[in-house]
């Protein structure tokens, strides 16, 4: 495993800058065109993981929650992909199924054994409190997860446990307000091992990374932003295996987000039974795409050489691909230290379309919209 940041994250294709009119290593450009500090959010994540890790271990759980069968994590957009990271930390040790619902409706098994965890940062979002109304009508274990708004209020109302965010930011910048304190809740219920130990040393890899990728870091020695420019008009497509398909994940999400641009996400060994049979056509978009592989030492030996297999393919077909490494010794500080440079990537990106990351018009539309009907 690579002993440094500075090891464990680098590339093996070059990067091309082109000369791009925003200058990266402006870092008061760059603070002028995020006002409202997507940068310092990103910064936060390191603080973030340690003070939900400490606020969570406070959560009082019933006891009744430890005999759950099964476990639903209800959620959106960013407040989803904590349940994602969590149920692809814990596949090899959790003897609880753990599913993500994305959905108005409740899968049919949620009943009384079921612990279901509504995860909205607002409290507002509707079909997360769709769905939440059927857990609570088919007697589900309840717990809530939220900065506010009505499943705070219910749940209040109703004796739920809530984990009440206090961090202000978008909900895609609190993601450790969505994945630490599921962590810390199965390791209360017995679910998982004590994670203590690997929570801090995945804080100490993340504060070891941020001065190599943050804004003050010159392009020159900083990958985050030597990406941005490769990704610059181009189209994004993400790989992860293992843990590293939910990182993959939200790098997609992010790049939508942040960047406003097109991006898409697959994941090993999945891709291999069918993605690798479009490389040809549109010949067009193959030759804009640019694949970026995100990597982890703690993947399985034959996932990492479908790696190495699936970029000579890539390079048969001509299309250019970027390998990535994660740093950090656990499988958690691994996914964390990719996450921070993806989202990283997503904010630099923005900067070069001239876009500030944070506002989400489109999305805030499509709300107005609906709550027109």
């Amino acid at each position: 495993m690579p002993g440094s940041a500075n090891e464990g994250l680098h590339r093996r294709c070059e990067c091309r800058t082109g000369g791009q009119m925003v200058d990266l290593d402006d870092i008061d450009e760059l603070r002028g065109m995020d006002p409202a500090g997507m940068l310092q959010r990103i910064a936060e994540l390191p603080q973030q993981v340690a003070s939900a890790w400490e606020a969570a271990g406070k959560l009082d759980l019933p006891t009744g929650y430890a005999r759950a069968r099964n476990v639903v994590v209800l959620g959106m957009g960013g407040s989803a992909i904590g349940g994602d990271l969590l149920r692809s930390l814990v596949a090899g040790e959790c003897m609880v199924p753990i599913q993500v619902s994305r959905d108005y409706e409740l899968p049919a098994f949620v009943g009384a054994d079921t612990l279901v965890i509504a995860c909205s940062y607002s409290g507002n979002t509707e079909e997360t409190l769709t769905a939440l109304h059927q857990a609570e009508a088919r007697g589900a274990m309840v717990l809530a997860s939220t900065s506010g708004g009505t499943v705070l209020a219910e749940a209040r109302q109703k004796g739920y446990p809530v984990y009440q965010i206090h961090y202000k930011s978008q909900p895609r910048a609190a993601l450790a307000h969505g994945l630490i304190p599921l962590l810390a809740v199965f390791q209360k219920l017995g679910f998982v091992s004590d994670y203590s130990s690997t929570v801090q040393e995945a804080v100490e890899t993340l504060e070891s990374l941020l001065p190599e990728i943050n804004e003050e870091a010159p392009t020159s020695r900083n990958i985050a932003k030597q990406t941005a420019l490769l990704l610059f008009g181009r189209l994004p497509v993400v790989y992860g295996g293992g843990v590293m398909g939910e990182v993959a994940h939200r790098w997609k999400t992010q790049l939508n987000e942040n960047s406003k641009s097109w991006a898409f996400f697959e994941t090993l060994p999945e891709l291999n039974h069918n993605a690798v049979l479009g490389y040809q056509f549109p010949a067009e978009i193959s030759q804009k795409t640019v694949v970026l592989f995100l990597r982890a030492s703690s993947l399985h030996s034959r996932i990492a050489l479908r790696y190495d297999v699936t970029a000579e393919i890539l390079t048969r077909f001509g299309v250019q691909y970027e390998s990535i490494d994660a740093c950090g010794r656990s499988a958690l500080s691994q996914m964390l230290s990719t996450i921070l440079l993806g989202d990283y990537i997503s904010c630099y990106l923005a900067f070069l379309y001239r876009v500030d990351p944070t506002p989400v018009e489109t999305i805030d539309y499509l709300k107005t919209r609906l709550g027109r009907s």
